[in-house]
């Protein structure tokens, strides 16, 4: 008998046999409202028509049209719509299937573009699971341990988490801001430097927002070293956060731009954007891969694109996340367990915090955990899983968001007066 990892564990119970919209159906004939959205990846909800209908269609005509071979429609397609997305001047695209395989095609590219060994990634990132992702990721020991010697090359600097410091935002951003350039000076020279690469919002870190003097400051120090500025975009791009990218909130332009996730809607595609001049430079052969750009995860992401355009999701993602934080707030107002509420657009969470203020990931589990019962599908993050996370697909309503607020009221109430209790 075969069995999957005993180490794939479930963060809900649930069995889901059909999925709607913001909705998944179980096995046990319970619906519920899905604000996990497959981890950020369900951004027009779950089987949207149109994508559903780009998918078929294009299944019974070409699923697998290996793209170093030969081209097919819907890779020109989406190389179109995404030049109506993309920041100016970021025209040229390479295609993978997942984050982890874009953030390594990334780091090849700066590094073969500039000739410099070192990446430089903020502490509390989350990059990937694979051997030079995974020696990006500083989000927590979990991604990085047990399969050592990871790459080299990789030296860490502060992200501006003013909560956790314990400051406001301006003084976390001038302290991040200072020893990057202490790093600078004493662990990686810019001329050894390639890049630095960020989270516009720190996604498995904790949804911890950058600030737009800390990534204007990564901008300028970049273009004054003459190293490349990546933004990883896999968790907060495609209007996630209220905006197409997360880094429209900033200001800033990327030499790099990573996406994922929302942008087929749940089929596996990812990818890096950057100048024809830029990508110029990648070496001969250094680009490719089997199952990259697969016609039907194209075809999906065309969809994904119309949806989101036709449908206003982006708009609909800023005002529905506004509704959600006011209401998160609101429950944060009067239970003390929750420290901060923090997040942009559809992308928020709740950090969950002990007397003292230390992190208290037994009591973010026990919510998790009541959450399910009252219907509501959720995910931790965080160092500790201190943080509990909403991601709904951007499709969600008013009252979609009011009931999901009515849940998670309740869920809190159980999870904070069972303190104590065996998690």
């Amino acid at each position: 008998m075969s069995a999957l990892s005993p180490h794939l564990r479930q963060a809900t119970p649930v069995v889901a046999v059909r999925g709607e919209g913001v909705h998944l159906h179980g096995e046990d004939g319970r619906r519920y409202l899905d604000f996990t959205a497959g981890i950020g990846v369900t951004s027009t909800g779950h089987c949207h028509p149109r994508v559903v209908a780009a998918a078929q269609e294009q299944a019974g005509t070409l699923i697998h049209g290996q793209y170093t071979t030969v081209l097919h429609p819907p890779l020109r397609r989406l190389v179109d719509q995404l030049g109506e997305v993309l920041p100016a001047g970021l025209d040229s695209l390479f295609f993978t299937n997942s984050g982890s395989e874009a953030v390594e095609a990334a780091l090849r590219l700066a590094r073969q573009a500039t000739g410099r060994p070192n990446v430089l990634v903020c502490h509390g990132g989350f990059h990937g699971r694979t051997v030079a992702a995974a020696a990006m990721t500083t989000s927590g020991t979990r991604f990085r341990s047990g399969f050592s010697p990871l790459m080299s090359g990789v030296v860490v600097t502060p992200f501006p988490t003013a909560f956790r410091y314990g400051w406001d935002e301006e003084t976390a951003t001038r302290f991040a801001l200072q020893e990057l350039d202490y790093t600078l000076q004493t662990i990686s020279s810019p001329d050894d430097t390639a890049a630095i690469i960020v989270e516009p919002v720190l996604g498995e870190g904790g949804y911890v927002p950058a600030t737009r003097a800390f990534l204007e400051g990564l901008r300028e120090r970049a273009d004054r070293h003459g190293f490349l500025l990546i933004l990883d975009e896999v968790q907060t791009g495609v209007g996630r956060t209220g905006r197409f990218w997360g880094h429209d909130h900033f200001g800033v332009t990327p030499d790099i731009l990573i996406t994922a996730k929302g942008l087929a809607s749940g089929f596996p595609l990812s990818g890096i954007a950057a100048s024809a001049e830029l990508m110029g430079k990648a070496w001969p052969g250094s680009q490719g891969g089997t199952y990259g750009a697969n016609a039907v995860a194209c075809a999906a992401a065309c969809a994904t694109l119309d949806v989101v355009r036709d449908e206003k999701l982006v708009d609909n993602a800023e005002a529905m996340g506004a509704r959600l934080r006011a209401g998160l707030e609101a429950v944060a107002a009067t239970t003390p367990a929750i420290g901060d509420v923090r997040g942009l657009g559809l992308m928020l969470a709740s950090e969950f915090v002990t007397e003292d203020g230390g992190p208290d990931p037994e009591t973010a589990a026990r919510v998790q955990r009541a959450a399910v019962d009252e219907g509501l599908l959720l995910l931790l993050c965080g160092a500790w899983n201190q943080v509990v996370r909403m991601i709904p697909a951007l499709v969600i309503d008013e009252a979609e968001v009011d009931a999901g607020l009515r849940a998670w009221s309740a869920a809190v109430e159980v999870g904070v007066t069972t303190q104590g209790a065996t998690p």
